[in-house]
């Protein structure tokens, strides 16, 4: 099932839609559209972490895949440092609901979204997949170059998650 009827929350500049986010407990189950990624929204002092994806030039909350036998919340935070640089513990995190997205062509897939606070961010060093960090105040124009709307409307959907989330 693609949703092709229902409009999106959010496209982004990739092809990205943002079918629907939803605020279910951690460890539901799904029969179809499983949950094959995971996104941190990081803030600190009010702005939003978003890394540059070197291959799709594009600003996107961290994240990615879950390994097999990995829980997406484990898969959150390797993916939040392998990322940024930036270690949250997995139990620090806190879990905010499921993105429904689908790719052109592809098959919907479910992203499971936490949310962190970080007090005092680590310095980061550019890799073969992430060329930058930035953290972003949404009260101002976002980086240049492309920004992956879908992700940056759900930073706003999961708003500012818990008060602090030690490191």
């Amino acid at each position: 099932m693609t949703d092709d009827l229902t409009a999106p929350l959010a496209t982004g500049p990739l092809g990205m839609r943002l079918l629907a986010f939803e605020r279910l407990p951690e460890d539901a189950e799904f029969t179809s559209d499983p949950v094959g990624y995971c996104l941190v929204v990081l803030r600190h002092a009010g702005r939003l972490l978003l890394v540059h994806v070197r291959h799709r030039d594009c600003w996107e909350l961290p994240g990615g895949g879950v390994e097999p036998g990995e829980t997406p919340r484990r898969a959150a935070a390797r993916e939040l440092w392998e990322e940024s640089g930036q270690r949250i513990a997995p139990d620090a995190l806190a879990f905010a609901g499921f993105a429904r997205t689908s790719l052109p062509d592809r098959r919907v897939l479910r992203g499971a979204v936490f949310t962190a606070h970080t007090d005092a961010p680590l310095p980061y060093e550019p890799t073969d997949e992430i060329s930058a960090i930035h953290w972003w105040d949404p009260a101002t124009p976002p980086p240049a170059g492309r920004v992956q709307t879908v992700d940056t409307h759900l930073a706003t959907l999961v708003g500012d998650g818990p008060a602090h989330t030690p490191a």
